[in-house]
């Protein structure tokens, strides 16, 4: 397995697995062990190893839209289709422009933002109770957020910068999951996914402020230089997760940076706009 810096040395909060493929190559991804708990989802995130894309976006980029080979990203998602044991057509992709925005997805979207094109914008949460269907979102630093309901055996996908984390995206995903499925906040399960760590994340001022007067002064840290300060998106939308009814025990809080990791995980921050995007999966398994 490719050697990777965690930022809880302690504590393996993410695994690591490894498929090995025909080609002689080995697919890196990755899954939380408390979200295997449920028993009712299928989930996983993808690193950079594995896939067919080449140069800045090697290997394993699921973007259409940042300059790849079209062809190249499609066998990509053939491959992590392949690990979840679907196919492309059973997947739905978001819309990301940094909203707090949620779609209930259903079997008529199936194929959207991969296979087809989407009819819906300016989406960055997707919820869903049907099985078979791939909620599938994107990254390159921003926050990934995974929800699961053993009780009502429904699921939730959602992309959190901070814009999306300053706008609590957390707790709307909790609340759309209660109006849809009848979601109860201390029953469902969560995971906050790999992205950037606060000592490599600096914002402006005014963002921070922000963000402590919403979730107090531990969220933000003064940096190095004036009117800079170092943002915990990590620590911020587990909070937020927690406000929301969110049980402690039930969140998973990535131990992965995305920066510190970016010859395993694309960021934004270390490669800019030349990069592609890892992503986020997860299916309702069907019920036995």
């Amino acid at each position: 397995m490719y050697p990777i810096y965690r930022m809880k040395q302690e504590k393996m909060v993410l695994k690591q697995n490894v498929v090995h493929q025909e080609d002689g190559t080995d697919l890196e991804y990755l899954t939380f062990p408390l979200l295997e708990t449920t028993g009712i989802a299928e989930h996983l995130i993808t690193t950079r190893l594995g896939g067919v894309s080449r140069g800045d976006f090697s290997s394993m980029n699921l973007s259409f839209t940042r300059g790849d080979n079209q062809d190249a990203v499609y066998t990509n998602y053939e491959r992590a289709a392949r690990v979840l044991g679907c196919s492309m057509g059973d997947m739905v992709a978001s819309h990301q422009t940094h909203t707090t925005n949620i779609l209930r997805i259903t079997a008529q979207d199936k194929g959207k933002g991969i296979l087809c094109p989407r009819d819906y914008e300016n989406v960055d949460g997707l919820v869903t109770n049907e099985p078979g269907i791939v909620l599938v979102t994107y990254y390159a630093d921003c926050v990934p957020l995974f929800f699961v309901d053993m009780e009502h055996r429904a699921i939730g996908l959602a992309h959190s910068g901070w814009r999306g984390t300053v706008g609590r995206m957390g707790e709307h995903m909790v609340k759309t999951m209660g109006q849809y499925f009848g979601s109860r906040p201390e029953k469902l399960y969560a995971a906050i996914g790999p992205s950037i760590c606060q000592a490599c994340y600096e914002v402006s001022e005014e963002v921070a402020i922000q963000f402590m007067d919403m979730l107090g002064s531990e969220v933000a840290v003064p940096g190095n230089q004036p009117g800079k300060y170092q943002l915990d998106l990590w620590l911020s939308n587990e909070k937020i997760l927690q406000q929301a009814g969110v049980m402690p025990q039930h969140i998973a809080v990535t131990d992965i940076c995305t920066c510190h990791n970016s010859n395993y995980l694309f960021s934004h921050r270390v490669n800019g706009d030349k990069r592609g995007n890892f992503g986020a999966f997860l299916m309702l398994k069907q019920e036995k």
